[in-house]
């Protein structure tokens, strides 16, 4: 099933407030909720002439006795059924434009997320993203679809005052005088629960950070029996969400029963200058039950007007978080004419240097060339930057300085998509999707045939373990992959690049996972599939060196050494040092590695 992509955006001007930003959303869906606000009005414009039947049935009927009583009934029978079906259509268009506007809302904010950089989700916590695309994004949608209709319901006092205008003017005044001082009231409770909408969403994100931290790393938390002290942390984040929803409880308690109230008052108004207006001869017992009825048939909409007013404060609160996602530029950015080649694999680093967003050097004045075909060790200490360079290959990040060519175009130049299709990374800490084998296998081919997925898993030393499953390919993993162990990720994670076959491969300590005997049948097959292939090794194990041309040695963002894996154990006493600290070995003991 294609993705249709959100019919308009928020509008990019952070000098507009929030409303007006989100207005090109709500107008790619006007006609949906055009369509539904005038149903709506029509069934308002119906249900205010049931009163006014009743009073002339009252007064005709009943009271005049010059008119026949079956004949209102069957009036009122009629326009209740016509107003049944027209309210139908209007909510049945209602609730389409409300899920057209999530659903374009939930694309717009998870297309910037794609686009955003490594340096993105380095800074911001999972569980505070998923808070803003989920309950945040809902309270957005609530305003934007049911704001309107709101509105519209209120339009009732309008167009009931009107009719009560036509039949008796004094007493109209009398059943409205309460209504400016509700206004007046609904602009105080707008401006008090503001803060606290703000503060209960930014404390539910909080919250959710806790949950998803929880079960993300509950094999951790139970292997230091952290259980107690984690049920105390989400405790507190959830006794801070309570106590926000208090304050916000503790508001809505003071005013919503004043909004609620004052049309009854509104009502015993009526009866009372009514009453006397009847006593007097001045009007009718008909126009009084009818005004009676417009009272009463007002209070929903200002009841509603309470609720939009608290859905109003919630929206503003969770659009500006939202915003505030769309808001952030990523430092990843393609270019304006980007460049589609296919890659040979000529990858130079020409003088670079780059930091974390924490700002941590990775690499200070690296130089580096591996060429087509080329296949390198990279080997240094831990924090030597030696991961950065794969990350740096797939744009990931951009550098901080210098430049990162691959064929002699440097990888800004090139559209993301096509490097990123040409550049295969296997992680050490690989991650699995809760799908099957094959499809995990398949994620970067989604086409990929079973036979095609079968000789990549083949060449991971992935298909015998895999064919010993209940299932088979078939076999869905769970969460993260963690129904596999630690060694069989990796053999996954690399059959999955395998299967992309790019042109550049690297393989960020790919193997410390796996057994050693398992190790070396992946490595006779690995050597097999990178012929011709440039390669990029991050490697720890003195069998994964050998799978190198050539073994370069970092040191503090570095290239301190160049050579064969001979050469530098005879010359290179740094490298000998590196190794042994990493093999567990004194460097007397460290055995030649073959070419």
């Amino acid at each position: 099933m294609s993705r249709r992509a959100p019919r308009a955006s928020i509008d990019p001007d952070t000098g507009k407030s929030w409303l007006r930003r989100a207005l090109p959303l709500v107008k790619a869906h006007r006609a949906l909720l055009i369509t539904s606000l005038v149903l709506s009005f029509a069934g308002l414009v119906v249900q205010v002439q049931i009163p006014n039947l009743v009073r002339i049935g009252i007064d005709d009927a009943i009271v005049e006795r010059s008119a026949h009583l079956a004949t209102y009934v069957w009036w009122i029978v009629a326009l209740a059924l016509v107003q049944g079906v027209v309210n139908y259509l209007a909510r049945l268009y209602l609730l389409r434009t409300a899920y057209e506007l999530e659903y374009d809302l939930r694309n717009l904010v998870y297309a910037h997320l794609a686009r955003m950089p490594f340096g993105f989700f380095d800074r911001v916590q999972s569980g505070e993203l998923m808070s803003r695309s989920g309950s945040d994004i809902r309270a957005v949608q609530m305003y934007l679809s049911f704001g309107p209709s709101i509105l519209v319901q209120c339009l009732i006092a309008v167009v009931a005052f009107g009719l009560m205008l036509s039949i008796n003017v004094p007493l109209a005044v009398v059943a409205m005088a309460t209504m400016p001082v509700i206004g007046v009231l609904g602009v105080g409770m707008r401006k008090a629960i503001f803060p606290v909408s703000w503060l209960i969403q930014a404390r539910l994100a909080r919250l959710a950070t806790v949950v998803d931290e929880n079960i993300q790393g509950v094999r951790i938390v139970k292997a230091f029996a952290a259980e107690g002290r984690q049920l105390g942390t989400l405790a507190e984040a959830a006794d801070r969400v309570r106590w926000a929803y208090l304050q916000d409880a503790r508001i809505r308690s003071r005013w919503t029963p004043v909004l609620d109230n004052l049309p009854r008052l509104g009502l015993a108004l009526v009866l009372l200058v009514g009453g006397l207006m009847v006593i007097d001869g001045r009007t009718t017992v008909g126009t009084v039950v009818a005004f009676n009825s417009y009272v009463l048939m007002l209070q929903p909409p200002f009841r509603l007007l309470g609720m939009m007013i608290m859905l109003g404060q919630r929206a503003s609160a969770s659009a500006r978080r939202i915003y505030e996602i769309l808001d952030t530029p990523s430092e990843v950015v393609e270019a304006a004419d980007p460049v589609d080649a296919t890659l040979r694999g000529d990858v130079c680093f020409e003088n670079v240097r780059f930091a974390y967003p924490n700002g941590t050097v990775a690499l200070d004045g690296l130089d580096l060339r591996i060429r087509p075909g080329e296949t390198v060790a990279v080997v240094g200490a831990t924090g030597s930057g030696k991961s950065t360079l794969g990350r740096l290959i797939a744009r990931f990040y951009d550098v901080t300085s210098g430049r990162v060519t691959i064929d002699g175009h440097d990888v800004r130049t090139l559209r993301l998509s096509g490097l990123r299709d040409q550049v295969g990374i296997v992680p050490d800490e690989p991650f699995l999707f809760s799908l099957s084998l094959h499809d995990n296998i398949a994620y970067g081919r989604p086409g990929a045939t079973r036979d095609e997925v079968e000789r990549a898993a083949r060449a991971a030393g992935a298909d015998e373990f895999v064919r010993a499953l209940p299932d088979g390919y078939d076999t869905v993993v769970g969460e993260r992959g963690y129904t596999l162990s630690g060694g069989q990720r990796q053999r996954i994670a690399i059959a999955r690049a395998l299967l992309v076959n790019p042109p550049v491969l690297v393989l960020d300590d790919a193997t410390s996972a796996i057994d050693v005997t398992v190790e070396k049948r992946i490595h006779e097959s690995l050597r097999e599939r990178m012929r011709g292939r440039t390669t990029l090794i991050v490697a720890h194990r003195l069998s994964t060196i050998g799978l190198a041309d050539r073994v370069i040695l970092m040191e503090a963002g570095r290239v301190v050494a160049d050579g064969t894996h001979t050469s530098l154990l005879a010359t290179e006493p740094r490298y000998a040092r590196v190794l042994a600290s990493s093999q567990d070995l004194p460097s007397q003991d460290l055995p030649e590695v073959a070419a």
